[in-house]
């Protein structure tokens, strides 16, 4: 949750690697993710193209294996690179669940498709190393810095891709039930101020909006929660975050151990946030701030330092950046726009090829959890969501100045605002049409699955994620899908 990244977020848990960060180098106040969730996240950004161009619709659709990212330009241009940990921008990740449920969302059923959150210390007050897969990584990350990038005649460019925060398996649910369980040891929860966590405020079910209303129930989290599960459960993705602040350290300790912290220069940022029981639910695929703030911190040479960028950016950005920093021409088609002149101690005066960077960020989604194609813009002080055609389902605008906790939907009382945002959105993006290509992507997609599973189908639909509401009546879900169809 970029929020996190500085005050007053950043009061809940100590992160002395961000902080580093942000006293050496600048820190993004609003950068956001071009869409909620992991693959379509990353595609978005290993290409600089926004999700209706990339057609990353979804967990299981990203970009083409031989896609050129901005890392394959880079060592085209001589830069030695370096990967290790999570990727996840190509397409055939992820469960047959995950895929389902997003091809499946226009039909008119409820199903859990998530265990109910929840949280399990494990270990002791000794133990750092939780996620082992992730310090597997951060160690090799780090080995490489001291014995190959140390030694290396030409630019290097390293990237580490980790998991936490994020929650882990829920193995209590049953197989294949999602990741649900926000799992720490006592050692990082010391480390997380629970006076200062705040529970956040619920609409009830029945005034909630339908699509919110539709995510909550996949979710599980219409249920009741007490405010100590809530609390835990936001405590405990704190903790979470404070490991992952750790691994950022060791590769910041690396560089500094190497000499090669003064010339190198480090960004960090994330696919997208995590709700932790703000507006009823967990994890990710929304709008609201928690989910689709993320963080973006940068320093190294040239970058100012202890700035704060009010600028609203997003990871499409990214790409521009990397190629500007290496000096490599950056192509005319990309979504996004290089950071460097935010970033540089002197402001750049000229202003790049394309113009100046818009005053606005899409984010869009059309994945799994959310039962609409989903389109944010942020630009000034508001947020304004629209969904689907634009007509079926009523958008949402929130005054973020006015109420940072997006409680009260204001676009009913700023009809000119919602007029004027929903026009620049449509020159952005066809949205209506684009959400049209969704839905009919989703109903071939289906189609072609049923069809390979022949007799099997019955069988395995009713055991995916959703399994624990769909066998108390498979007949009427089945005719839910062919009424669908």
């Amino acid at each position: 949750d970029g929020r996190l990244t500085f005050f007053p977020g950043n009061q809940t848990v100590d992160l002395p690697f961000i902080n580093f960060m942000k006293r050496y180098g600048t820190v993004f106040l609003n950068a956001y993710t071009n869409s909620p969730i992991c693959c379509p996240s990353r595609a978005a950004m290993w290409s600089g193209l926004f999700t209706h161009l990339t057609e990353s619709w979804n967990n299981f659709k990203g970009l083409d294996p031989d896609y050129v990212t901005w890392m394959d330009l880079m060592e085209k241009y001589g830069y030695h690179a370096q990967k290790f940990g999570k990727l996840d921008y190509t397409s055939g990740h992820h469960s047959v669940s995950n895929r389902v449920e997003a091809w499946t969302r226009d039909v008119h059923f409820l199903l859990r498709q998530e265990g109910r959150p929840m949280v399990n210390l494990t270990g002791h007050r000794k133990q750092v190393r939780v996620m082992e897969a992730d310090w597997r990584n951060t160690d090799k990350a780090v080995n490489w810095i001291k014995e190959e990038a140390v030694n290396l005649t030409k630019p290097f460019i390293l990237y580490l891709g980790l998991n936490l925060p994020h929650p882990y398996p829920s193995p209590y649910a049953g197989e294949n039930f999602g990741s649900s369980t926000f799992l720490t040891s006592p050692y990082w929860l010391e480390k997380v101020t629970y006076e200062a966590i705040k529970i956040p405020k619920w609409s009830s079910l029945s005034d909630m909006h339908p699509v919110d209303y539709y995510s909550s129930y996949t979710k599980n989290c219409t249920g009741e929660f007490t405010k100590e599960e809530v609390k835990n459960i936001r405590a405990f993705y704190y903790a979470m975050c404070a490991e992952t602040d750790a691994m950022l350290g060791e590769i910041i300790s690396a560089l500094g151990d190497t000499g090669l912290l003064r010339k190198t220069i480090i960004i960090f940022t994330a696919d997208h946030g995590e709700l932790a029981m703000e507006h009823r639910q967990f994890y990710k695929m929304s709008m609201y701030e928690g989910s689709s703030h993320v963080p973006l911190l940068v320093m190294g040479p040239r970058v100012k330092e202890q700035q704060q960028i009010p600028n609203v950016v997003s990871l499409v950005d990214i790409y521009p950046t990397m190629l500007d920093i290496a000096r490599i021409p950056v192509p005319q088609n990309l979504s996004g726009y290089s950071l460097m002149p935010l970033l540089h101690v002197k402001a750049e005066s000229e202003v790049s090829p394309r113009g100046p960077r818009p005053s606005w960020v899409l984010s869009e989604f059309h994945g799994c959890n959310v039962n609409s194609s989903v389109y944010m813009l942020r630009t000034g002080k508001w947020k304004y969501i629209a969904y689907s055609d634009g007509y079926s389902v009523l958008p949402q605008l929130f005054d973020l100045t006015a109420d940072p906790d997006e409680l009260t939907n204001v676009a009913i009382k700023f009809p000119v605002i919602v007029h004027s945002l929903d026009k620049m959105l449509r020159s952005i993006v066809n949205y209506p049409k684009v959400s049209s290509s969704v839905q009919e992507y989703n109903k071939q997609q289906f189609i072609s699955w049923k069809q390979s599973l022949g007799h099997n189908y019955s069988s395995v639909i009713a055991n995916l994620r959703w399994h624990q509401d769909w066998l108390k009546d498979p007949k009427k879900y089945e005719y839910a899908i062919d009424e669908w169809l």
